[in-house]
């Protein structure tokens, strides 16, 4: 495939400090599988090399009220975690995208995110479409959740969909490789970072193959 950096972007979900960081109410959850596979150091170096290519940086964290009262009284499944555990909480250090990836003057934050699709309560739409993104770059937590919904309804949506296999961790190494061995083939075109920074820096082609109904 042939990327051209004007149309493409890299989104960023949900690095902050509740997964990323030591003392994150999430980072032990996450940081086995983070660690196995190096993802955010591979995501630092990402940036950096789509930065370079004039790729737009998005970020999409998500936030909460301190009473999560913008949500059901009743969650459950991967919610009901978020509420019990009170994470993700607006205005504290939790939900603070983690140094390391600190935004830069032209990087843009979507607001707003309150479920598990990069989508469903944002903007993130309009502002793709707004600054031309065809191709859509993703990464980040949760494997098998996040990422994997935005992917769903990115791929719904019509954009050209990769996925980073090693730019995402999740709660455990059998849930990550699940993800992006079963299903990240069948909405996406995985690729390592190294592929992908490969592409951006030298503009050449790289064959994917997707997962259909061979």
């Amino acid at each position: 495939m042939e990327l051209n950096p004007k149309e493409t972007a890299l989104v960023l979900i949900e690095f902050q400090n509740d997964f990323t960081t030591e003392g994150g109410i999430f980072h032990g959850a996450v940081n086995g599988v983070m660690n196995s596979n190096n993802m955010l150091q591979n995501t630092v170096d990402t940036v950096n090399a789509a930065r370079e290519a004039g790729i737009q940086i998005v970020y999409v964290p998500i936030s909460f009220t301190e009473d999560y009262h913008e949500v059901t009284a009743t969650p459950y499944g991967i919610l009901k975690g978020v509420v019990d555990n009170g994470a993700f909480k607006k205005n504290t250090w939790g939900t603070e995208i983690a140094e390391i990836l600190a935004p830069e003057k032209n990087d843009i934050i979507i607001e707003g995110k309150r479920s598990f699709c990069g989508f469903a309560s944002t903007n993130l739409d309009f502002i793709l479409r707004s600054t031309g993104a065809k191709n859509v770059v993703l990464a980040g937590f949760l494997t098998n959740c996040c990422v994997e919904s935005t992917m769903r309804t990115a791929y719904d949506k019509g954009y050209n969909v990769i996925s980073l296999t090693d730019c995402c961790a999740s709660l455990s190494a059998e849930q990550h490789n699940n993800a992006i061995e079963n299903d990240f083939p069948m909405f996406s075109q995985p690729m390592t970072h190294d592929q992908f920074i490969h592409l951006i820096e030298t503009q050449g082609s790289l064959e994917l193959k997707g997962k259909g109904y061979e």
